[in-house]
């Protein structure tokens, strides 16, 4: 569920941030400006304009016909990709427009690009996290993008076609002068993180190996919605956020406030995390997306996608199926 609802009679410049609202303080000001005429978000930063209008002008792929040899024929026949997607309140990955009612991303656009390649016409259903896999179980969704990260777990019940490294970033005040590299960079540290999320997971590791280590604990902290974690972290209450790298590379670009002060592999310095169209297991669909996800990397359309969002370092040479996912946690 979306944190933020814009009205659509606020000005325009009110209903930018708030469209973007689950990664931009409510009290930012004019922080993230809007670019007289555009429908953009105006960087701080070095990091490219992004287009959070309605009218996306997509980057469209075309029919591959090997590609879309590979899609099972009962799929094939209905003329159409049924994909889950973020809930929409998570931006660059999905959330809505400036009108409050389209859906866009980084995830709407690869997704486009997967089902053009295919043939086929992408139906997007936004869910939450949960409903997501239950969509998948009950055979409702073709297939997911929406950041899951292969697991070894998940493998058991679900296929994965890659498409981007899972990289998590430490966000901090500008100019603060802190670097996050391990453990003992977060030693007495206030840091905020989601519940449940891999970033948690490598967090509580690094707090637990300081106090093995003589060293103060990590103070962690929990917030239910990102424009509140963003006000402690402004307010000095927090040091740092833990999070997703393409939402806090979107929200450094946009507010200009903060900076990132280290990047990780998801999967902590056990294995390379990576992000992956996900389908049921046994579906017959995985090695379609695979073939069309290599397409749009090899012709460059995907380059572009990643370029347009900001986020170029998370991308993938090759779509993998079912790679090395992150190991079970042991209790």
């Amino acid at each position: 569920m979306r944190s933020l609802t814009v009205n659509r009679r606020r000005p325009l410049s009110v209903a930018l941030a708030l469209a973007a609202g689950s990664v931009l303080l409510t009290a930012c000001g004019s922080g993230g400006g809007v670019a007289a005429g555009q429908n953009a978000v105006t960087p701080q930063g070095p990091g490219p304009k992004i287009n959070i209008g309605p009218d996306q002008h997509r980057i469209h792929g075309e029919k591959d016909a090997k590609a879309a040899a590979l899609v099972p024929a009962r799929v094939r026949r209905t003329g159409e990709l049924r994909i889950g997607v973020g809930a929409g309140s998570s931006p660059p990955l999905s959330f809505y427009a400036t009108d409050d009612t389209t859906l866009i991303g980084v995830e709407e656009d690869l997704a486009t690009l997967l089902a053009d390649t295919l043939g086929l016409k992408p139906r997007f259903d936004p869910l939450s996290w949960e409903n997501l896999f239950v969509g998948l179980d009950s055979g409702k969704l073709d297939a997911v993008l929406a950041n899951v990260t292969v697991t070894e777990e998940r493998k058991e019940k679900y296929d994965f076609a890659t498409y981007r490294l899972d990289q998590l970033a430490m966000e901090a005040r500008k100019g603060s002068g802190w670097k996050v590299r391990g453990a003992k960079d977060v030693a007495g540290k206030t840091i905020a993180v989601g519940t449940g999320t891999n970033q948690e997971k490598i967090l509580v590791g690094w707090s637990k190996e300081n106090e093995k280590a003589g060293r103060k604990p990590v103070d962690i902290k929990y917030y239910q919605k990102n424009s509140d974690t963003y006000l402690a972290l402004q307010s000095g209450r927090i040091d740092g956020y833990f999070g997703p790298n393409p939402s806090a590379a979107y929200h450094v670009n946009a507010a200009g406030r903060t900076e990132i002060v280290g990047t990780f592999s998801g999967g902590g310095n056990s294995v390379q995390g990576k992000i992956a169209a996900t389908t049921k297991q046994g579906s017959g669909l995985v090695k379609a997306y695979a073939a069309a996800l290599q397409k749009v990397i090899d012709n460059g359309r995907y380059g572009k996608v990643l370029a347009r969002w900001g986020l170029t370092e998370e991308a993938l040479k090759t779509s993998e199926i079912n790679p090395p996912g992150l190991p079970r946690t042991t209790n």
